[in-house]
């Protein structure tokens, strides 16, 4: 029995026959970047010929050729964490936009994590790298053949761009509020002192507490995720002359302070919790009982932000072939770009 021949794989040269147009302007069309380089006839056949043709480019090859491989990643420290998705989703309506790919990695909140990934995705020749560092130090992050920006988090060590949120700020007038409604013991939950916005946020709680006259109530920095909310809240509860109010750190504190009130507190009492002013607004967020007041930071416009930051950056490089921070000064001196945070009460 004959064997049969492989279907035979169309070429950019069978396009642009079929198209009746040069290779060149094949290749132009079919560019990620192209809007605006071909006038619309000349898509439609290319498009219409490539389609009929089953055609493929070579991403790998064109890659290659033009030392870009039109993608960006971010790397998080999880991706559990509803405000990290919803900057990375910003992220990524900005990039596809501009003709660019998002990849998404975690480095599960370890620093050395975070070094494989930025090692990895450098080899994998992405065309930058939005990091939501991980640690306090980023040496690591500086240095690299391809530009980095920095949202969410500060770190020391490095010269690079980064876009953040008024975390101080934001935290003084959660704090302001509770005050506000005449809470006097008030506590802060959550938090990593190696973390830039943790610090942030808490030097913006002692800094309203210190203005209207009063003591730190309990502060507990146990940690960023759930577990860290739970067991702060199990300890103020079981501490004599509970706090009257609490201000949680991020949204995943809060959740696992809510949970440790709702299995550990008066059953069915919501009227007897303390209260709970904490970071990050979410669409579940007003089924939280406890929950009085939350700091809502713009995530999407951060990851946006962010995008067009690493652009600059990618375009800096191309022109220059300098390293993307570390050139010197005018263009390529770093940006800290804050955000407001809006205050809203449940």
């Amino acid at each position: 029995m004959k064997s049969r021949n492989p279907p035979r794989i169309a070429t950019i040269r069978d396009v642009a026959a079929a198209a009746g147009v040069s290779t060149a302007t094949v290749s132009r069309t079919l560019a990620p970047d192209s809007s605006g380089r071909v006038s619309e006839t000349t898509r439609k056949r290319v498009f219409s010929a490539a389609a009929k043709l089953e055609y493929r480019a070579n991403f790998a090859a064109r890659s290659l050729k033009t030392r870009s491989t039109k993608t960006v990643a971010i790397l998080a420290p999880e991706l559990s964490n509803d405000f990290f998705m919803t900057l990375a989703e910003g992220m990524e309506r900005e990039l596809n936009a501009q003709g660019y790919t998002l990849l998404v990695a975690s480095s599960a909140n370890s620093v050395e994590e975070e070094k494989k990934w930025t090692a990895m995705l450098t080899g994998r020749m992405v065309d930058g790298i939005v990091v939501i560092p991980a640690g306090s130090r980023g040496g690591h992050l500086s240095g690299r053949d391809v530009p980095v920006v920095l949202v969410d988090r500060l770190v020391e060590g490095t010269n690079l761009d980064a876009v953040l949120s008024d975390n101080e700020g934001g935290a003084y007038r959660l704090t302001r509020a509770l005050l506000e409604d005449g809470c006097r013991r008030i506590a802060f939950v959550g938090g990593d002192p190696g973390i830039s916005s943790a610090r942030e946020r808490l030097l913006g709680y002692k800094k309203a507490l210190a203005e209207a006259g009063l003591r730190e109530g309990p502060v507990c920095l146990n940690g960023m995720g759930i577990e860290a909310g739970y067991r702060g809240m199990e300890r103020i509860l079981r501490s004599s002359g509970p706090a009257e109010a609490l201000v949680a750190v991020n949204l995943l504190v809060h959740l696992g302070m809510q949970r440790c009130l709702l299995e550990q507190g008066p059953a069915g009492d919501h009227a007897s919790m303390p209260v709970i002013a904490a970071f990050d607004e979410t669409a579940y967020t007003p089924f939280l009982p406890a929950c009085r007041y939350t700091a809502v930071q713009e995530a999407a416009g951060m990851g946006k932000r962010a995008v067009q930051c690493i652009l600059e950056r990618i375009a800096l490089k191309k022109r220059t072939g300098k390293a993307p921070a570390e050139a010197g000064t005018g263009d390529t001196e770093k940006r800290i770009i804050r955000f407001p945070v809006t205050i809203i009460r449940h």
